[in-house]
């Protein structure tokens, strides 16, 4: 398998314009892989809707009502929403958070289960999930799961960015649309071009 290094030199050749977004990113980007998947969902839906700190501060809270500070899911279930309302979590949140833990118990979320699917049948199976939607289970596959080929069109910060470098000026579906042409040009590295088009300062 290519390095990191050597799809980044692959992806500036085929495409100048996300060279030059590339070029704007100060540090490498590197694989940070994690097979803890459930542990991945439990905190995209804490960080959903809200800043970076916030969403580590609430983290942290619920990290800390549980034993060795992991929220396995029988103890999850077993927590009352008030606790979970205390630490600043919704009670829509809180749904989620034990649709989440309620799934893990019932199904096979492991890594080694899950690696095994393709990225859309990965998508199909944790969308099941009540509060899991497609982009929530792209980012899982993009970040714990490292897969090299997804390309989350309906981000809004991929699309504010690729807007800019890509001079377009389309809304909803043509965006949409005009973004995944362009993409293509990155295929099979999708993961990595997106990662750096986020990092990118325009």
């Amino acid at each position: 398998m290519k390095s990191y290094q050597e799809i980044t030199k692959e992806l500036a050749k085929k495409d100048l314009i996300l060279a030059k977004a590339i070029e704007t990113v100060e540090k490498e980007i590197k694989p940070s892989p994690d097979i803890d998947v459930y542990y991945s969902l439990l905190n995209s839906i804490v960080s959903q809707q809200l800043s970076v700190k916030v969403a580590q501060i609430i983290w942290r809270r619920l990290t800390l009502l549980f034993h060795d500070q992991y929220p396995n899911a029988k103890q999850i279930l077993l927590t009352e929403d008030e606790d979970l309302r205390a630490i600043g979590l919704s009670r829509q949140k809180i749904k989620y958070i034990n649709n989440v833990a309620q799934f893990s118990l019932d199904n096979d979320i492991s890594f080694e289960y899950l690696n095994k699917k393709t990225d859309d049948e990965i998508i199909s199976y944790l969308s099941q999930i009540v509060g899991i939607g497609k982009w929530t289970v792209q980012m899982i596959l993009m970040f714990p799961m490292d897969r090299l080929n997804i390309f989350p069109v309906d981000d809004l910060g991929i699309q504010t960015k690729m807007k800019a470098w890509y001079n377009i000026d389309l809304e909803k579906k043509e965006l949409r649309n005009k973004l995944v042409e362009i993409a293509e040009k990155w295929h099979p590295y999708k993961t990595l071009a997106s990662k750096y088009i986020w990092e990118s300062v325009i």
